[in-house]
């Protein structure tokens, strides 16, 4: 059993054990170690682009359909199916017999008009001096000369339908209007084909360069248009890029050609085209992809990584700031869009606020805290109890 002493000794100790424990406290709470440490980024203003990402459509650079240009049999078919056509190369051939015949017929009816026309102009040379020496009528003479005029005139009728005839005999072999890809042959071998069917031979499409026609809203332009004229942003680059089907990246920029001057009654959607370079024949006519190019550039936007904006149960953001005596200050912005890992922030915030990013877990608005540069090593969090200071002179890791 313990005497009256030990208990009084014993009590002693641990009296002293409690107030050098408040005491510890008080110089903790005095120089602000017990506050958790955060890290911070300084604001400012720098330019941002307005990425617009839209859905869009790929198009053949060219398209050409097909077509006979005169009526007939086909023969023979002179390419293959999904190959590479150049401007000018057969690609059928129409039995060419009766075209043949029209030219040999037109060429003979020439050569009769000629004769005809050398011997109205000989008729009328003989008559032009016994016209003036008087032998001969004045009439006969004058309607000789009508009678060569009217035969040189039939020589060059002769002549139009000469060259009409070759022209249809030229048709008779149907050849490649532009150069590119062409597709599967709508007509075989033995075909009665004609010049006013409805339906193509076969399509000839180019794909080097490839279009891509996107979408936008008219009111989205008319925004961004209203924009750039008050100053408020600047036009972007006409740089685009490309997001396939499946997610992955065009490895080719392309850059927009137009805008449509006319907006879509039943979408309320303007066409924007843009042009790429398609070397490999990746992109396909018909396919869907998404565009992604900078429409302008905010010149005085303010970039916060993600981690640093939440959110109210309204949807609203908010961000905590290093406030006045290092305690922690809630403020509301405008964060409505992204770039890359960062919010864009349009409003809320001013050059020089220090906005924390780390160690933002169990802030409260005016909760003390020890403030450190986000980019300088640190430990984010409240510092365990117990755990050795060191000289309490001594400055922290990261300070």
């Amino acid at each position: 059993m313990l005497d009256k002493r030990s208990l009084s000794l014993t009590g002693v100790l641990c009296a002293a054990a409690l107030s050098l424990g408040a005491c510890s406290g008080q110089d903790e709470s005095k120089n602000g170690r017990g506050a958790p440490e955060v890290g911070y980024v300084a604001v400012k203003v720098e330019p941002v682009p307005v990425t617009t990402s839209l859905g869009g459509r790929t198009v053949a650079f060219e398209t050409s359909e097909v077509r006979p240009q005169v009526n007939g049999l086909i023969r023979r078919r002179l390419f293959t199916e999904g190959g590479f056509v150049r401007a000018g190369q057969p690609l059928y051939q129409i039995d060419a017999s009766l075209y043949q015949a029209g030219v040999d017929q037109a060429a003979a009816n020439l050569a009769s008009a000629r004769a005809s026309a050398q011997a109205a102009d000989e008729r009328a040379r003989r008559l032009e001096p016994l016209a003036k020496m008087q032998a001969v009528a004045e009439q006969d003479y004058t309607d000789a000369l009508a009678q060569a005029r009217m035969a040189r005139a039939a020589v060059a009728q002769n002549n139009a339908a000469l060259e009409t005839a070759r022209i249809n005999l030229r048709y008779a072999t149907i050849t490649a209007p532009i150069s590119g890809r062409i597709g599967r042959s709508l007509a075989t071998p033995g075909a009665l084909v004609s010049a006013s069917q409805a339906s193509p031979l076969a399509v000839i499409q180019q794909t080097d360069p490839m279009y891509v026609d996107m979408q936008q809203s008219s009111a989205e332009l008319t925004t961004l248009r209203q924009a750039i004229e008050s100053g408020g942003v600047t036009a972007g680059s006409t740089s685009v890029r490309l997001r396939m089907e499946d997610g992955s990246a065009y490895p080719f920029a392309g850059t927009v050609q137009f805008s449509d001057i006319t907006v879509n009654e039943a979408t309320g959607t303007v066409t924007l085209r843009a042009r790429f370079p398609n070397p490999k024949g990746v992109l396909l006519p018909g396919m869907f992809v998404t565009a992604l190019f900078d429409q302008a550039v905010n010149p005085a936007a303010i970039l916060l990584p993600q981690a640093a904006v939440q959110r109210d149960f309204d949807g609203s953001a908010f961000v905590y700031l290093v406030g006045k005596d290092n305690k922690a200050a809630r403020r509301k912005i405008v964060a409505d869009r992204t770039s890359g890992a960062n919010w864009v922030v349009t409003g809320g915030l001013k050059p020089g606020d220090r906005v924390i990013t780390q160690g933002i877990g169990n802030l409260r608005q005016g909760a003390a805290i020890r403030p450190v540069p986000a980019s300088s090593a640190q430990r984010v969090g409240t510092q365990p109890k117990g755990t050795p200071q060191g000289d309490g002179d001594a400055p922290m890791k990261g300070k």
